[in-house]
């Protein structure tokens, strides 16, 4: 998702992943929105991809898909690809994670929301705080908006 604010300034939307191990993470942690995608239900991914917002963040994506740029894959260090679109919108910073991941910590295990944050950032401070392998799609976001 992105955005413009009052000077016309480009704004991209991250996430930050939940948990202990992300707490004090910062700079190529944040995320756009993503997901898994349930390989023998969902074949389409955009489909997914709304989906995975509304999971990870209570954001009602637009169900017009005339509405997306279509920003293509990347495939991030750990092997997982991610297929990623776009779409003007905006958040007002309630954030309502509805999915969590479990993790066993001194032998307890704990629940924890995927994502525990999110907001706004210019290109620029986006670029420094997502994920280097999504790095590319806010540049081709960027090209999509030209």
């Amino acid at each position: 998702m992105y955005k413009f604010d009052k000077e016309e300034k480009l704004r991209v939307f991250l996430v930050h992943p939940g948990g202990p191990f992300w707490k004090s993470k910062d700079i190529g942690a944040w995320s756009i929105p993503k997901g898994e995608i349930d390989e023998e239900d969902e074949k389409d991914f955009l489909e997914t991809a709304k989906r995975e917002l509304k999971e990870e963040t209570g954001i009602n994506a637009p169900n017009d898909r005339e509405k997306y740029f279509n920003l293509g894959e990347i495939k991030q260090k750990s092997g997982k690809i991610v297929y990623a679109w776009a779409f003007e919108g905006d958040w007002h910073g309630l954030l309502m994670c509805q999915s969590f991941v479990e993790i066993e910590l001194n032998g307890k295990k704990m629940k924890f929301p995927e994502v525990d944050r999110a907001d706004f950032f210019t290109v620029d401070k986006a670029k420094e705080k997502i994920n280097p392998a999504q790095f590319e799609l806010i540049e081709r976001l960027i090209i999509e908006l030209k």
